[in-house]
């Protein structure tokens, strides 16, 4: 099973995947892979925070960061987030990875971009977030024999991490 659910900015892509995430280890389905949280400072986004499902948490991207690379107003720290990212999408001996998210700032890598292209040639289960603009990287896998495309919206968004955990047999 390789899914891509894509949204636009807003439309519930990483509480699909957090909801996912939590309905597989309920099931006791081992994971691999991470979610990306919004960092706000007197409710104003400020950044953006990478948190593996074993709990290693580390910065994305922030305002305050001098990149490169820049993703708008953010600095993207490269080295922080392959340091988290890269070594929770190790393929899980019988489980399932998640990503939240295949956006503009984790392609910043190439190295996460070559990991992620090896976790959907291996033999575990990956369903991952992806934007809806336009890239090189994602346009590729979205066109990739084998993966499906669901397009999340407002009306789906609650009812799509129990269907694609029903279909891992969580």
């Amino acid at each position: 099973m390789r899914v891509l659910l894509e949204a636009r900015p807003g439309a519930g892509k990483t509480t699909a995947a957090v909801r996912l995430a939590e309905r597989l280890r309920t099931a006791g389905v081992p994971l691999a892979g991470f979610v990306t949280e919004e960092m706000r400072e007197r409710g104003v986004r400020v950044g953006f925070r990478i948190e593996t499902f074993a709990g290693e948490r580390g910065v994305l991207a922030h305002v305050d960061l001098p990149g490169p690379p820049r993703v708008g107003k953010y600095g993207v720290d490269l080295e922080a987030f392959e340091r988290v990212a890269l070594p929770a999408l190790e393929q899980p001996a019988g489980g399932a990875a998640v990503i939240d998210e295949l956006g503009k700032m984790e392609l910043s890598s190439g190295r996460f971009r070559e990991a992620v292209g090896s976790l959907l040639e291996a033999r575990v289960p990956v369903i991952a977030t992806v934007h809806a603009f336009r890239h090189p990287f994602t346009d590729g896998l979205k066109q990739r024999s084998g993966v499906e495309l669901i397009r999340l919206s407002r009306a789906n968004r609650d009812e799509l991490p129990g269907m694609l955990a029903e279909r891992l047999g969580a």
